[in-house]
């Protein structure tokens, strides 16, 4: 239903372009009527049920064209950012592959190197309101090459650290390094995709993250027991991964395009330049208003409880060596989990994007609450009913693998689209980092929480110094059944927990939705009509959405648009405007 009211005494012009919902193409119901409006005075209100699409996606031989010719810098810059994660998760993944190179080079005990990783989580979290701030007023492709020049800088003073401070003060730079890219990468992949393969997309990142994870620790491992002109092999791999951030930062900040950003002056588009004081109080109400969004505060809880046995799986190979597998086979074990996590994103990014469409209220949602639920029984076989023998090797890979495979789901296929859903363009980074500093300030508490059950609740004891071979064994096993109760206990409740919160996403995330895509088209219109160069155009113009309910008592959206502009032409007679007023309410009313 669309009621449209005229007053004052102006002309208005209405086009109106029929066009399909998201929804199935054979519903009749789906199909809406959009009143694409320009206004030279009075007021616009109309009325659209659920399912009307913002965007209006009508496709011609020159739009086609254009995103034709489009395609060529998107892809570059989907490469370059996934280059990008790649050197960060590898960053990120150096220290802990060479904890123990590092602790005797530097005389820093077990407890002190976990703290750095601890130190590095928490000024990572802390800034990512630093890093939406960075990308919404400036080029997100350069924030990504700032970045990695940042943790570049940081890894080569690692390299050069002699002492524990100098360690912990590189790390808290490398901390500020990745969290201002991260945000950055994922709306830049959020905005060079459409609904259509954006799960895909946020697969592939990521797998390349992961990829990313493998080759750092491979690294970190490989190079540990070697020397170069008497300078030990792991300083020689942070100078390496450093130096390959920096060739990524300088090719990122040359190719790759934020389509946000003209290229005339570098400001964005959307964000004239304003001051700073300005800018930041924009950032906390543009920060306030995503926090109030119904369907981002439920992800971001069932993400708290998702991400808390990622963080805990951090045990999972001293967990493997305890059973009595060689570092190679747990190496190897342990590689193959994160391959079949890196497989799994691309297959439920895929899923995804196809349930999105044959199912746009629930798909997504149904797909992330049988990745979670699947992990509940998986992690109870491979840490409670595997035996705990190192000649199983092939049936804790084959459950490894499984496992690793349908618990990556959530990410790629529900919670990164449905953020870009869910909010306008412009607010992409700050649901993104918003959603990061989140999670990752609760998960990073994830391993010592595993330490605390598997000691003083499951009964893990270190081995006696001095003990047998044999006493030994038999310690390392008990202690590999203590850790595996701890594990499933961090691993089994959350799971269970966060999807069990997926299901408040069926009410939620339709609404916020549509009201996201009815923000999208008045934010269009009144840009369009800005832009104008008529002086009838240069005043200011208000819009309000809010809900209600219709006759059939089902949700529906109303937005009202208002133009205020002075009476200066003057050519129409009373009786041509009231006809014409009446004919535009009888129609709008049918």
């Amino acid at each position: 239903m669309v009621e449209v009211g005229v007053s004052g005494s102006q002309i208005m012009r209405i086009y109106v372009l029929p066009f399909k919902s998201n929804g199935s193409t054979h519903d009749p119901t789906n199909t809406h009527t959009i009143h694409n409006t320009l206004l030279l005075s009075g007021s616009l209100h109309f009325t659209s049920r659920p399912g009307v699409n913002a965007l209006l996606r009508r496709r011609s031989p020159i739009h086609l064209g254009v995103e034709r010719a489009k395609m060529k810098p998107e892809a570059v810059t989907l490469i370059l950012v996934n280059l990008a994660a790649i050197m960060e998760r590898t960053d990120e993944s150096l220290l802990p592959g060479v904890y123990k190179e590092v602790g005797a080079a530097l005389h820093i005990d077990p407890t002190g190197l976990g703290s750095l990783t601890l130190f590095r989580s928490v000024v990572q979290s802390s800034c990512y309101p630093l890093a939406a701030y960075l990308a919404v007023h400036h080029n997100r492709a350069h924030v990504i090459a700032v970045g990695a020049f940042l943790w570049a800088a940081a890894t080569f003073l690692v390299a050069i650290s002699s002492t524990f401070f100098q360690v912990a003060i590189s790390r808290a730079l490398n901390g500020i390094g990745l969290a201002i890219v991260i945000p950055a990468i994922q709306s830049l992949v959020a905005d060079s995709t459409d609904d259509s393969n954006r799960g895909l997309a946020f697969g592939w990142l990521q797998l390349t993250g992961n990829l990313g994870s493998i080759i750092g620790g491979l690294c970190s491992i490989l190079m540990a027991s070697t020397s170069f002109m008497g300078i030990p092999g792991w300083r020689i791999s942070f100078h390496l991964v450093g130096l390959i951030s920096v060739i990524v930062g300088l090719l990122v900040w040359i190719f790759a395009n934020d389509p946000h950003f003209s290229e005339n002056n570098g400001r964005g588009k959307d964000h004239p330049r304003k001051p700073l004081w300005s800018e930041i109080k924009d950032l906390v109400k543009e920060s306030k208003s995503v926090i109030g969004i119904q369907s981002f505060q439920i992800i971001v809880s069932q993400g708290v409880a998702g991400s808390f046995p990622w963080s805990a799986l951090s045990f999972a190979p001293m967990w493997l060596e305890l059973v009595g597998f060689s570092h190679e086979k747990t190496g190897f074990l342990w590689t193959l989990f994160i391959i079949a996590s890196s497989l799994g994103g691309i297959f439920g990014g895929r899923m995804g994007d196809i349930l999105s469409k044959r199912f746009p209220n629930s798909g997504r949602i149904v797909l992330s609450q049988i990745s979670s639920a699947s992990a509940v029984p998986l992690a109870a076989i491979l840490l409670l009913v595997l035996p705990d023998n190192p000649s199983t090797t092939f049936l804790h890979g084959l459950v490894l693998f499984i496992m690793g495979f349908s618990m990556s789901w959530n990410a790629p296929a529900t919670n990164n689209p449905i953020f870009a859903e869910i909010v306008p363009k412009k607010s992409r980074t700050s649901i993104y980092a918003l959603d990061r500093s989140f999670e990752s300030i609760l998960s990073s508490f994830a391993p010592p929480v595993v330490g605390v059950l598997a000691q003083h609740v499951y009964g893990y004891k270190p081995a006696a110094k001095g003990s047998t071979d044999s006493s030994q064994i038999e310690t390392d096993r008990e202690n590999a059944k203590s850790l595996a109760r701890a594990l499933y206990a961090a691993i089994g409740f959350p799971m269970s927990l966060c999807c069990f919160i997926y299901t408040f996403l069926y009410c939620s995330y339709p609404r916020d939705r549509e009201r996201a895509r009815m923000h999208a088209l008045i934010e269009s219109e009144m840009l369009h009509l800005e832009s104008s160069t008529s002086p009838l155009y240069e005043q200011d113009g208000q819009f309000h959405i809010s809900e209600a309910k219709d006759f059939d008592d089902k949700d529906q959206t109303e937005v009202d648009l208002t133009y205020e502009i002075e009476d200066s032409l003057d050519f129409i007679d009373n009786d041509e405007k009231h006809l014409l007023n009446h004919q535009l309410i009888d129609s709008g009313s049918k």
